[in-house]
């Protein structure tokens, strides 16, 4: 099971959700330089949308958010922040048959990652190895 962070939320009890996203990430990325095996920071692509979506959709992945690299973090739904599913994706089926269930794959979930003396609240995707493949 891996973990890919996708974004840092505090940092050592100061609140980053009013930096900027590209901030939050390359701060998260700094902190898991060092990372023990198992956790990994989630890249990012920039580019034209709908060509990424399409790549996303050929390797069956499940979809692709897209974020303004300028937004703040909101809790909720923001139109900086578009999910674009694959409704092709087995995860998608799954889901919207209502048969889905987090330990069968993919959990999305906030946590604490503590390491030499720092203290994050990040988002975290889990993914079993040889569910998801580039």
């Amino acid at each position: 099971m891996f973990l890919y962070a996708f974004d840092l939320i505090e940092l050592n009890g100061d609140d980053m959700r009013r930096d900027p996203l590209e901030v939050r990430k390359a701060t998260l990325r700094i902190m898991l330089a060092k990372a023990g095996l198992g956790l990994r920071f989630n890249e990012h692509m920039e580019g034209d949308g709908p060509t990424i979506f399409a790549h996303a959709c050929k390797m069956g992945l499940e979809g692709i958010v897209s974020k303004r690299k300028d937004s703040i973090y909101r809790s909720g739904r923001s139109p900086d922040w578009l999910k674009m599913k694959n409704s092709d994706a087995p995860a998608v089926k799954r889901e919207a048959e209502e048969d889905w269930r987090p330990a069968t794959g993919r959990v999305r979930s906030g946590g604490t990652y503590s390491t030499n003396n720092s203290r994050a609240n990040c988002g975290f995707i889990a993914v079993s190895p040889g569910r998801c493949h580039r």
